[in-house]
């Protein structure tokens, strides 16, 4: 299918055929009509992506801070290769769609196919012939309503929000400032709410406009005569409500917004503005109401609401995002709003690229509504991006499910350097497979998981994707006959755990897990030195793990298991690869905290036994200061002691005498070489079976420790 993207690290923008997006559970398959170009917030994007380097620094501090922050734990060059990766990948514009539902796995069963519907969402409703939703950003298109009408409804969303914070009672007199797509749309909002509104802008054309459209009246900001029709328009009061609907890198709108409010009025939000909030003499003699309207309502930055589907009870909270978007939908039918007076231009997909020149100015044309058309394409169904053709031979015949951040840094690069055929990559979104397989080199790009499950020709499987598909993947993959690498966590239940179990002792096959840290330089060197060591081992290994909110997707029971079972396995590996022996018992204690932002679970002691009589704790904090190093690891037993400092240098401490290990490294590229040269020669899984297995099983027993309060047996 085609669809409009930009590479963030040159700048360049065009039309490109990438792979259908996946349907999965709660998202729903929709072919598109008619999508808007928003003006305001698109320029701003493709202009960070056209920045040079110290351009996008600047316009990005916050992402400036991550990467000083990443030299200090990881050093200069691996920061660098990160921040390459990063960099060249390809970004999906647009984020108000409108067409026909394709599919739908949404859990409500509202969806069906032939239905005419809008759509919402930064990489969801993208520029491009079919997206995939999440059910709470769809909403059904009224039989009256057009689908370009309908291509407004995620910034008609954002409209009414944003007037819904200023709670204009009939009559109100409310000032707008900003007369571009975002105002226009806040004007007759109000309008039809029964307000007299008066909008500002720097476009004598955009208040024409919106003096066209029923703004009772509309000026520029250098009028000479302004304060003195706000004064007549106000009768002298000033405005009850200023909703400010610009984009500017000045205080000014925030200033004059003040000035021209009256006594307790409101100043509502909506557009990028500088905020430096003057507290004298207007905000704090007149007491004034500032208020943030969050884009198009409650739900937004939601991942419950957005990407899981939970909608808010709609006794408690009215108006989400989708119902805002259902409201506007409404509105449009019963003709109170007129959306065709905005539309200024029509161009179908090929052309976006034209669109783009008048947006950013390289064309001089006057502009505000811009539709992206999407006319019939049979080939937009076409699930594969062929790239360049990979010989068969004696390399391992290799495919990735999965290949986000960290398998494009951590394990893609060391798997072609091992001399890997990279046959074909899968992800959910196409551009992110056609942006991988453009990148690394892969044959094939698409979002189907059987493309690379049923290939007889794909003989190696590495699976990165989202933690609660890791088992189904693996077992799918071992079933086929594929050598098969999982990034840990293997399992998520103990039941997708056995079912794998179950099969491997059934039927064998070749399975590791990505627990990297035994693969370390200095892992490996301390391995050699207490090999002959007989007496058991005591074991202290300290994480300062970092905050994670429990917002995030690896915090989800359902999506990624939390930090115990997505993190702390590792280091359970890791003990065991010291010890040379399997678990049998764990016990697990966490704090308790009434702080409802802590997570008490992932402030943990675990201590473990193991059958040779070795014991290892864990301590795994969440609440300390990123500026300690994360991972220390001392090791004692037989006269000796070791030590691991974040993976970076150790020590071994031996008949009085102190020895430094300058080795540096978390053991990623190591593992991925130990996989395939295994996978290759036919060798065993570097990681036993059963080790991964116990490693994995812990995680689930320290759960129900900490739970029961009481130790677990294995």
């Amino acid at each position: 299918m085609k669809q409009v993207i930009q590479n963030f690290k040159t700048g360049e923008l065009y039309v490109d055929e990438v792979p259908l997006p996946a349907l999965s559970g709660g998202m729903v398959l929709v072919e598109n009509r008619f999508s808007l170009i928003s003006a305001g917030t698109e320029r701003s994007t493709v202009k960070t992506a056209k920045a040079n380097l110290l351009g996008k620094a600047r316009q990005r501090p916050d992402l400036v801070a991550q990467v000083l922050q990443n030299i200090r734990k990881e050093g200069l060059k691996a920061t660098l290769e990160k921040v390459r990766t990063k960099l060249d990948s390809l970004k999906a514009l647009g984020y108000s769609t409108a067409g026909v539902v394709v599919g739908s796995m949404d859990t409500e069963g509202r969806f069906k196919p032939g239905d005419r519907v809008a759509c919402a969402g930064q990489d969801y409703a993208s520029h491009a012939e079919m997206v995939s939703i999440p059910q709470n950003l769809v909403a059904r298109i009224p039989d009256n309503v057009s689908f370009e009408e309908a291509s407004f409804t995620t910034l008609g969303a954002i409209a009414l929000q944003g007037v819904r914070q200023a709670e204009p009672q009939l009559g109100e007199s409310v000032c707008v400032i900003g007369l571009g797509l975002l105002g226009q749309i806040t004007c007759q909002l109000l309008k039809a709410n029964g307000c007299r509104v008066l909008g500002i802008d720097m476009s004598a054309r955009l208040a024409g406009l919106a003096r066209q459209l029923g703004a009772d009246e509309a000026l520029t900001r250098d009028d000479a005569d302004l304060k003195n029709v706000i004064e007549h328009f106000t009768n002298g009061y000033g405005f009850d409500s200023i909703i400010i609907t610009a984009a500017a890198p000045s205080n000014d709108p925030i200033e004059l917004s003040a000035e021209i409010a009256r006594k307790k009025g409101r100043v509502v939000v909506v557009g990028a503005v500088k905020m430096d909030i003057p507290r004298d003499p207007h905000f704090y003699r007149k007491e004034l109401e500032l208020r943030m309207s969050c884009s198009y309502g409650p739900g937004r930055y939601d991942v419950h609401y957005e990407e899981q589907g939970v909608d808010y009870p709609y006794g408690y909270v009215r108006w989400t995002e989708q119902r805002n978007m259902e409201a506007f939908l409404q509105l449009l039918s019963q003709k109170k709003l007129d959306l065709n007076a905005l539309i200024t231009h029509r161009f179908d997909i090929d052309e976006a690229a034209t669109a783009y020149d008048i947006v950013m100015g390289k064309v001089q044309e006057p502009h505000i509504g811009i539709l992206l058309h999407y006319p019939p394409n049979d080939r937009k169904f076409h699930t594969f991006t062929p790239m360049k053709s990979q010989a068969a031979g004696a390399a391992l015949q290799v495919g990735f499910i999965g290949a986000g951040s960290f398998a494009q840094n951590y394990l893609i690069p060391p798997a072609k350097q091992a001399g890997a055929t990279l046959q074909t990559v899968v992800t959910s979104k196409g551009i992110t497979a056609k942006n991988v397989a453009t990148k690394f080199a892969f044959a094939k790009a698409s979002t189907d998981s059987s493309d690379i499950i049923d290939d007889p020709g794909i003989d190696t499987v590495f699976i990165a994707t989202q933690h609660d598909t890791h088992a189904s993947y693996a077992l799918e993959c071992l079933k086929a006959g594929k050598k098969v690498f999982v990034e840990k966590p293997l399992a998520m239940t103990e039941e997708g755990l056995e079912d794998i179990r179950s099969f491997y002792e059934a039927h064998g096959g070749f399975l590791m897990v990505g627990f990297n840290r035994r693969f370390s330089p200095v892992a490996q060197a301390l391995k050699k030195e207490f090999e002959g060591v007989a007496d058991p081992l005591v074991i202290n290994y300290r994480v300062n793990a970092g905050f994670i909110p429990k917002e995030h997707w690896t915090q989800q029971a359902d999506t990624g298991g939390g930090r115990i079972i997505g993190e702390v396995c590792h280091f359970i590996d890791l003990l065991q690869f010291f010890t040379g022996s399997l678990p049998v018992r764990v016990f697990a204690e966490c704090i308790g905290s009434d702080n409802s932002r802590v997570k008490n679970d992932d402030n943990v002691l675990i201590t473990i036994r193991f059958q040779n009589g070795s014991i290892g704790t864990i301590t795994y904090a969440a609440e300390g200061d990123k500026a300690l190093a994360k991972e220390r690891v001392e090791l004692f037993g037989g006269g000796k002691a070791g030590i691991i400092n974040d993976f970076r240098s150790g020590e071994i401490f031996h008949n009085n005498k102190a020895k430094t290990l300058k080795l540096d490294g978390k053991g990623h590229r190591q593992e991925v070489e130990a996989f395939l040269n295994a996978a290759k020669t036919g060798g065993n899984s570097p990681i036993p079976f059963e080790s991964i297995y116990y490693t994995t099983l812990t995680s689930f027993k320290i759960l129900d420790s900490l739970s029961s309060g009481l130790p677990q047996a294995l």
